[in-house]
């Protein structure tokens, strides 16, 4: 952890600089409202602006990548199946429409 010296700290809030001194109030920066969450960061003086947080952790991202990894190998094994593999289940018979309306779908021939 750096230290800083008062002089040579600027206070960062939301991508903006907080003016050092008595003249503005925090108020003025974040609002009235009394549940907001304020996470200022301080940064030496003439720095610019903090680097700004990852919108997700370490290891929230890792799930993440696993998920879509395992996603992508999911899909990967789909299309290398048969793509006409489904063509021998009863749904797909192109007749059923025709011996379902004539009421000779459950006849069987001996």
């Amino acid at each position: 952890m750096e230290m800083f010296e008062a002089g040579e700290a600027e206070l960062w809030w939301a991508g903006k600089q907080m003016e050092q001194g008595q003249e503005r109030a925090l108020r003025d920066y974040v609002g009235r409202n009394d549940k907001t969450k304020v996470i200022a960061k301080l940064q030496r003086r003439g720095g610019g602006a903090p680097a700004g947080e990852p919108p997700v952790d370490e290891q929230t991202q890792r799930d993440m990548m696993a998920f879509w990894h395992k996603k992508q190998e999911e899909a990967k094994r789909l299309a290398e199946e048969d793509e006409d593999a489904h063509l021998g289940a009863a749904w797909a018979d192109p007749r059923q429409l025709r011996s379902h309306l004539q009421g000779t779908g459950g006849v069987r021939w001996r």
